[in-house]
């Protein structure tokens, strides 16, 4: 049998499990193992970035020992930067190689050659598929090619395990916010829900909340959580110059506050470390009434599903506001009939 045969079949077999019942964890083992057996390897490892730490973590494993993760773990930038040069990074001597962290720990292990290749999801490199030889070699074409449709398979994997957990955690983010809102006429309670949960629930640097000021045509803060106050009180908010297709019924997606013209104070919002912003307006009927902006610490791409959710969440709000304004309004012509009715009786 060829090893071009090999190929074809190690990918048939984890395409198939695909299509099965296993689930993301075991699909990434499967990957992982199918990598070593196939390619005569002495172990395997998939990486995941953790973008806030710049660092990637170990999904899955075979053949290392456990001292051997317990060495620094991989700078992500440098790995990934060095990877996607060549759409691979292959080592001869892993022991040597200063493209390489932590080398005596590689003597250590046994690890002589090294070929990684990246994990790809949208064009984008989440990660790193790496395998390791007990002997230096170089790694041929056909190899590197099937390493990355392996690497393709994970990255497909862990794609549609994100995917299927984001929208169970969106549908119970949205019943959990829509009733806590929903269950309250106090205004501040209910910007403190939208603000604090949406934060913490999409892992967010912070929320701010801002209702249009009509009079003056800028938009008044209302509520935050997770910004500091110097960048809160930065200066007026002007409705016309700050993300104004927001103020129209639009949703903005930044994905890069430092360059993008629509940010009306650009190295306020860089000092406060917001690289990404998502913008959605507050409306009631057909009024927009208000923004609330999303901002991350992290460049980051809002998902379709993450916009629908915080339009949804953002919706409700805003008919909670409507509901709780009303009610303010009732209490107060209550009040005043109540004093009307009161000096009336003194006629009599």
């Amino acid at each position: 049998m060829t090893k071009k045969t090999d190929f074809f079949k190690t990918f048939c077999k984890v395409s198939k499990a695909f299509g099965g019942t296993l689930k993301r964890n075991e699909l990434l083992d499967l990957i992982v193992e199918s990598a070593i057996e196939t390619m005569d390897g002495k172990a395997a490892s998939l990486f995941l970035a953790d973008e806030k730490k710049d660092l990637f973590v170990a999904v899955a494993h075979k053949g290392l020992s456990k001292s051997y993760f317990h060495a620094e773990p991989m700078t992500a930038k440098k790995v990934v930067a060095n990877v996607l040069k060549g759409g691979h990074l292959s080592i001869r001597d892993a022991t040597t190689d200063t493209r390489l962290e932590n080398l005596e720990a590689k003597k250590a292990e046994g690890i002589a050659s090294i070929l990684v290749v990246p994990v790809m999801v949208k064009n984008k490199a989440i990660g790193v598929l790496s395998l390791y030889t007990a002997s230096p070699r170089d790694f041929s074409k056909d190899e590197i090619d099937f390493l990355s449709a392996l690497a393709d398979q994970g990255g497909m994997a862990i794609a549609n395990s994100r995917l299927f957990e984001r929208i169970k955690q969106n549908s119970a983010l949205f019943l959990d916010l829509a009733s806590n809102i929903n269950s309250s006429l106090d205004i501040k309670e209910i910007l403190h829900i939208l603000t604090n949960e949406i934060t913490k629930s999409l892992n967010l640097k912070g929320v701010a909340i801002r209702l249009l000021d009509d009079d003056t045509k800028t938009l008044k803060l209302v509520a935050s959580h997770g910004l500091s106050e110097e960048y809160l009180n930065k200066g007026p908010v002007s409705a016309t110059k700050s993300i104004a297709p927001a103020l129209n019924g639009e949703t903005v997606a930044i994905e890069d506050t430092a360059t993008d013209d629509r940010i009306q104070y650009k190295s306020e919002t860089k000092k406060e470390g917001i690289v990404s912003m998502l913008c959605v307006p507050i409306m009631v009927r057909d009024n927009v009434i208000g923004v609330m902006r999303l901002c991350s610490g992290v460049k980051r791409e809002f998902p379709e599903d993450i916009v629908t959710l915080v339009k949804a969440v953002a919706h409700q709000g805003g008919l909670a506001i409507q509901n709780a304004s009303m009610y303010l309004k009732l209490q107060e012509d209550k009040e005043s009939l109540e004093k009307d009715i009161w000096s009336h009786r003194q006629w009599f």
